[in-house]
């Protein structure tokens, strides 16, 4: 196996370990909320304060990864995050856990990002969606896992002590990957030099550079697109992390059985889909050229899930919108791995930065759609209005795309 690829393995259990400590939170919000006497707009402030964090943690997380490399970034927030990973179980109240859980968004701001930044070193540019495809679905098969390990775990021993070992899972992976991984392929031993004058003959960074265009970065067009585009597609992507569970139990009537079954349905189609629309993307850039190829993922996938958000806001049939929001899943993680390819696409030796800018305003939209439903549920004791708000961001998010141009960078010549 080429080292590149190994690396990316690294990366897949990042992501993995990233998601289950995030969708952690969601599976066992039953018990939280009854342990600590929460209602749903009070969750949805706990929800809430990760996102945001993570939102303004995003840009420099990501320059940092930028200046000093990834290695030691994503090794210091891993450790960061899985701190207060296990500090979750320690919670006795509402302001306690808000202050944890803000703090431990901090730390996942860091991950993808430094992801990114990876990959745009240590990947020629026909892999970068490939290779994005690999994360973000590492990330879902995080996601889906999580109910399948968890509730049984608390059903055993209570689900405090399950933030617990997630978080020990997060030490072990920061510990081999400083050890095992180096910034740039010449670095690392044992890859051949075949190996390195492929990555580095074939990627769009040709060199390190720790400037920052800030200048060029902010003036940039497509950056803000790709910004405005990520902010309304976040609304659908944390509806899932951090609302499907209350959704389907308090808003539908299903048992937890069937929630966890429809949980982990939905983020292995998440999965799938995050897989095809990078494979997809890919083979569509070399037959037709980056933009396209690009684009045609991000209208399509993003398009059809603002149409299975809406039908499953108007069904009657409990089940039937548990099949149809898994399918917006599926066809929203289309879109996924796209919007990071485009990151490394126009972002190059300052991939990180980009990301960072793209994934903050993401999150900004993830802290909204969080507050935002817990509190649109809370006075209106109806849990579909927010599904309609979701479509109407998503459609237009589809929209955006039609506005990104993948071909233009955003780095100083």
């Amino acid at each position: 196996m080429k080292v590149r690829y190994r690396v990316l393995s690294g990366l897949f259990l990042l992501s993995t370990i990233t998601y289950l400590d995030r969708v952690c939170m969601n599976v066992v919000s039953k018990y939280v909320k009854a342990d600590l006497h929460l209602d749903n707009q009070q969750f949805g402030w706990i929800l809430g304060a990760f996102s945001l964090s993570y939102a303004l943690f995003e840009i420099p997380t990501g320059s940092l990864g930028d200046s000093i490399g990834p290695r030691r970034v994503l090794t210091r927030v891993v450790l960061w995050w899985s701190g207060f990973t296990a500090l979750t179980g320690t919670a006795f109240n509402f302001l306690y856990l808000l202050i944890v859980r803000f703090l431990f968004g901090i730390g996942e701001a860091g991950a993808y990002p430094n992801a990114s930044i990876v990959i745009a070193r240590w990947f020629p540019a026909v892999e970068v969606g490939r290779a994005q495809s690999v994360i973000w679905a590492a990330g879902r098969l995080g996601g889906a896992l999580t109910p399948l390990l968890v509730i049984p775990l608390v059903h055993w021993a209570g689900w405090r002590w399950a933030f617990g070992l997630l978080g020990l899972l997060g030490v072990l992976w920061a510990i081999i990957w400083y050890i095992w991984f180096r910034d740039e392929p010449a670095e690392k031993a044992g890859i051949s030099e075949a190996e390195v004058q492929e990555i580095e003959q074939g990627r769009r960074i040709k060199q390190s550079d720790h400037r920052i265009p800030w200048t060029t970065i902010i003036r940039n067009p497509d950056l803000w697109a790709l910004m405005l585009m990520c902010h309304l597609f976040f609304y659908g992507s944390y509806f899932f992390t951090n609302w499907s569970s209350v959704y389907f139990q308090e808003g539908r009537g299903l048992s937890e059985d069937q929630t966890k079954n429809f949980i982990s349905f939905s983020y292995f189609l998440g999965a799938v889909g995050c897989l095809v629309g990078g494979i997809l993307s890919d083979s569509l850039t070399k037959r037709y050229g980056l933009k396209i190829g690009r684009r045609a993922v991000g209208v399509g996938g993003l398009g059809l899930s603002s149409l299975f958000f809406l039908l499953a806001g108007l069904t009657t049939d409990n089940e039937l919108a548990g099949y149809l929001l898994a399918i917006c899943v599926l066809t929203k993680d289309l879109a996924l791995p796209v919007a990071f390819a485009v990151c490394v696409d126009i972002g190059q030796r300052n991939a990180g930065t980009v990301t960072g800018s793209m994934n903050f305003a993401g999150q900004l939209g993830g802290f909204f759609i969080t507050i935002l439903f817990g509190i649109i549920v809370e006075q209106t004791k109806n849990f579909n209005y927010p599904l309609f708000m979701i479509a109407g961001c998503l459609l237009v998010s589809a929209l955006l795309w039609l506005r990104i141009d993948p071909t233009k960078p955003v780095t100083i010549k």
